[in-house]
């Protein structure tokens, strides 16, 4: 666990949470590219000309996109774009655009748990599991 906040939280839980471990056990794979690459793959669809010679507006090489596929199948996205050019870093990109994907699994992972606790409170009411935590 490398965010404070993750750790505050941890420190003061005692029912059943998403965690970290729990957004990375639930990616499958993750793919980057950036909206040039998306520009050229679009054009290599659309044209019998060689796509080789299509050129992207150089803005589209600045925005990459992350697309985490989670091990249901659901896709999740995240972007990051940088407003100077001169400033474009891909892995500083790449790193934002995860973190903005990542960011949309926690409410979805929160559903899924609030979802799944009537079920768990009654393997514990049973007696089939010890605790709900």
């Amino acid at each position: 666990m490398s965010n404070p906040t993750e750790l505050e939280i941890a420190a003061v839980s005692t029912a059943p949470r998403v965690t970290e471990a729990d957004i990375e056990a639930n990616i499958a794979s993750e793919h980057y590219f950036t909206a040039g690459d998306g520009f050229v793959g679009a054009q290599s669809r659309t044209t019998t000309d060689d796509v080789w010679d299509v050129s992207p507006p150089q803005q589209l090489d600045n925005l990459i996109f992350c697309v985490l596929v989670l091990k249901n199948g659901f896709t999740v996205t995240g972007e990051s774009a940088c407003a100077s050019p001169e400033n474009f870093d891909p892995d500083i990109g790449r790193r934002i655009a995860r973190e903005n994907a990542v960011n949309k699994m926690w409410p979805l992972l929160g559903y899924a748990l609030k979802q799944d606790l009537p079920r768990i409170d009654a393997l514990v009411a049973d007696g089939r599991i010890a605790t709900r935590s």
